[in-house]
């Protein structure tokens, strides 16, 4: 028999939901949003653009399959998207203290106190959903004996918390690739390596510019756009030239301010495996994986800029490019880790884009 202790989830709007703990029996504040993906929570979780959120899961049933071991490869963690946890709590429905699979060398509860990261199950997930789809993402507190403040992580630079602080370098592929890191899933870095490329990590405020390189990547990242002008600063300098540029989340918000465009915060945000996009032009529609609260304020791009993808949903905007330059960028993740690979073509487009300008 398992031996629970109880906590409590309390949103700003003062509801309250009693559950019991299977995590860090540690009280914490954030943002509360929801997921919906099925699978994929060793991913999800270590997923920097998670950063200051208390994450609930609208899947019912959370831990069968444990966390898989702890392995790295080209520098990086085999099965995770960084180095540890990301997420500031967990909620779920119902938790599997019993697990099994074959790659699995821990529980998700050991998972969580390992990281000091309270997750509670025996919470109603989908009345509080509900509430969050009405209300909007709101800021929420998982408390246990004490009491704490509400705590707002958009208030603050999380790209600056989530980034990497020193330059670091991948593979020794044939062509060099600039990846700002705003705070990258290392599938993205597994999806340039396979492509024959030389991987550059720099911090999400480092100038770039004077490095030898023949493509330029943005990184995915938790957050607000607003808050890296510097990163945006950058990239306008690269704008005026002809590498090839690729964005993605965070990424494309990004390059759309540094085209001059604005971006806003959507009520609840997308996070889920499940995203129609429609390729603009086409009657092609791609399922994607998706994690951000912001997006691109598609009217407010310049005229030599357009939609690449758009969100058939609610008609939000998934994607930029320009008319005559190689840049574009995604507001999906096309490396999907976890989630569908329809999209991973993106990469091969880039990096022919950047096999195109090295020959010159």
């Amino acid at each position: 028999m398992y031996k629970v202790r109880q906590a409590k989830l309390t949103l700003e709007d003062g509801t309250v939901f009693t559950g019991k703990s299977f995590g860090s029996e540690k009280s914490v504040a954030g943002e509360v949003v929801f997921y919906t993906a099925m699978t994929g929570y060793p991913e999800s979780l270590t997923d920097p653009s998670y950063t200051g959120q208390i994450l609930v899961s609208t899947y019912p049933m959370i831990g069968n399959y444990g966390v898989p071991v702890n392995r790295q490869e080209n520098g990086i963690h085999k099965f995770f998207e960084s180095y540890k946890l990301h997420i500031t709590g967990l909620i779920v429905s119902d938790y599997s203290f019993e697990f099994s699979h074959w790659n699995a060398e821990k529980s998700l509860s050991d998972w969580l106190k390992e990281y000091e990261v309270p997750g509670l199950f025996d919470i109603d997930t989908r009345a509080l959903t509900k509430i969050l789809r009405e209300k909007g993402s709101m800021l929420g507190k998982i408390e246990f004996d004490e009491e704490i403040e509400f705590y707002d992580p958009n208030q603050e630079n999380l790209v600056a918390i989530a980034s990497c602080t020193t330059r670091e370098e991948y593979g020794d592929g044939k062509y060099k690739v600039v990846l700002i890191d705003c705070g990258v899933k290392n599938n993205i870095i597994r999806c340039l390596l396979d492509r024959n490329a030389t991987v550059i990590r720099v911090p999400w405020d480092y100038d770039f510019t004077k490095e030898d390189y023949d493509g330029v990547f943005i990184s995915n990242g938790p957050g607000d756009p607003a808050m890296c002008s510097a990163t945006v600063g950058h990239i306008k300098s690269v704008i005026g030239e002809e590498k090839p540029i690729m964005g993605i989340c965070l990424g494309n918000q990004l390059l759309a301010r540094a085209a001059g465009g604005d971006t806003y915060k959507l009520k609840y945000g997308h996070r889920s495996h499940n995203q129609p996009v429609l390729l603009e032009g086409t009657n092609k529609c791609y399922i994607t994986s998706q994690n951000h609260g912001f997006a691109v304020a598609t009217e407010t791009l310049p005229e030599d800029w357009e939609p690449l993808f758009t969100n058939v949903n609610d008609n939000t905007n998934e994607g930029i490019r320009h008319k005559t330059k190689p840049f574009f960028s995604t507001q999906f993740h096309p490396e999907a880790s976890s989630g569908p690979t329809d999209t991973e073509f993106l990469f091969d487009d880039f990096m022919n884009s950047v096999a195109e300008y090295k020959k010159k």
